[in-house]
């Protein structure tokens, strides 16, 4: 089926998708998560036929991690499917409702965006993950994953719609692209989809937002941060550097460059390099930090890398002022944080560190749509336009004006006869 066609046919699935239930699209959920674990043995072998090709092509162990879709992943996968189903549904709720005048009522009410169409990384998880909140929301969706996954999305679309469609939603709510072209094919159907969603680079994001007149969210890098203060109690600061950066390194809430303040960097830093390489950290440091540690010296240009592997630079500065200033210069406005006992100092870098996401005392990975209790993340938004950091349920809504009357006219409100109240009334 050509891909004007596939995307007709999501256009009007969304149409149907808005209208349902709740209760239908939480039993759609249920369903979902039902089959994730009953066809759990058919996901694994697809995905090892990614994981077998991506080997010989030489991907990254990183990557290969981000890649596979093991059961611990697939519990965590149905996990979030159930914690998903338990949250309030997102469609008509009423955020405002006015009194225009007796009689006359104006309501803002939730309502799905549409048709979103993602291109994101070789996630499997993020598949499902997307797919869900799209369900949810009552939005259709059209996916393009990459191609190191293509067998896993493959399996995963198949056992999804399989499951949707036994409590009656059709199978055209969701589609699989799996080429280049289909995604530029996709940019210009501004009459069928009404938001991208491209998780990737800087530069892949401005690429499609020059290359669409869609509205795009874009989840661009994860340059992310984390500075040890004057003030850092250090054990604690070692904890959260060696989860921040270890924990999943090819993960875009991993940090990739640490700033540590000078009067700390005598005591931390060493303790820091015992803890990163016994976990086969590569640790770029600038001159400072060289002259405290031994390790590879980090250009300027290792200020704007998201390495998504196991390498991590590091700069000395002298005050929380200088580490702002570096994080606001080369940060991606995504996830960044300090590690203090000072809560003044805290409190400065909360409000002026400009990201998404600004953390205290604890790792980045916490930047997550399934951590912040939001059920999943469609992405990171590291925008300020419509959503911001994790993209959960509220931020693939749109709203609705809805005015009921009795056959008012505004020919009185005009003349001066008749007047507003404009009066607030109880949700």
């Amino acid at each position: 089926m050509d891909l004007l066609s596939i995307a007709s046919q999501t256009r009007s699935a969304a149409g149907m998708l808005a209208r349902t239930t709740p209760e239908t699209r939480n039993a759609a959920l249920a369903t979902m998560a039902d089959a994730l674990a009953a066809r759990a043995d058919e996901i694994r072998a697809a995905n090892e036929q990614d994981l077998a090709a991506a080997r010989q092509e030489g991907l990254a162990a990183p990557l290969l991690h981000r890649l596979s879709l093991d059961d611990k992943k697939i519990t965590g996968l149905v996990s979030g499917l159930r914690s998903l189903q338990s949250l309030p549904d997102p469609i008509g709720q009423i955020s405002v409702r006015t009194e225009l005048s007796p009689g006359l009522v104006l309501e803002r009410i939730s309502c799905p965006l549409g048709v979103i169409g993602i291109v994101f990384e070789s996630r499997p998880d993020a598949f499902v993950q997307i797919a869900s909140l799209c369900l949810k929301s009552g939005n259709a969706c059209l996916l393009k994953g990459g191609r190191e996954a293509l067998q896993t999305n493959r399996k995963l679309r198949d056992v999804l719609l399989d499951a949707t469609a036994s409590v009656g939603i059709p199978r055209t709510w969701m589609a699989l692209l799996e080429s280049r072209d289909e995604v530029q094919g996709m940019l210009s159907l501004d009459r069928y989809i009404d938001l991208i969603i491209p998780r990737g680079s800087n530069e892949f994001v401005r690429q499609i937002q020059a290359s669409t007149h869609i509205p795009v969210l874009g989840h661009s890098a994860g340059i992310c941060h984390l500075y040890v203060d004057a003030d850092a109690d250090a054990e604690m600061a070692v904890r959260i550097a060696v989860d921040a950066k270890t924990q999943a390194p090819a993960t875009c809430n991993s940090i990739e460059t640490l700033l540590v303040h000078s009067e700390i960097a005598p005591a931390f830093l060493p303790a820091l390099k015992t803890a990163m390489d016994a976990r086969s950290v590569r640790l770029l440091g600038d001159d400072r930090t060289r002259t405290v540690i031994p390790c590879d010296a980090a250009t300027e240009s290792d200020w704007d890398t998201e390495y998504l592997d196991t390498i991590l630079s590091v700069k000395i500065v002298d005050s929380a002022d200088e580490a702002v200033r570096h994080i606001n210069r080369h940060g991606s406005r995504h996830t960044d944080a300090i590690v203090t006992e000072n809560k003044s100092t805290a409190e400065t870098f909360l409000a002026a560190v400009d990201s998404a996401d600004v953390f205290w005392n604890c790792s980045t990975r916490f930047a997550d749509g399934y951590r912040f209790g939001l059920g999943a993340e469609i992405g990171i938004s590291t925008g300020k336009i419509h959503a911001r950091g994790p993209v959960g349920l509220e931020g693939i809504m749109t709203y609705k004006w809805l005015l009921r009357g009795h056959g008012e006219t505004v020919a009185p409100f005009a003349d001066g006869s008749a007047s507003f109240t404009h009066r607030p009334l109880p949700l």
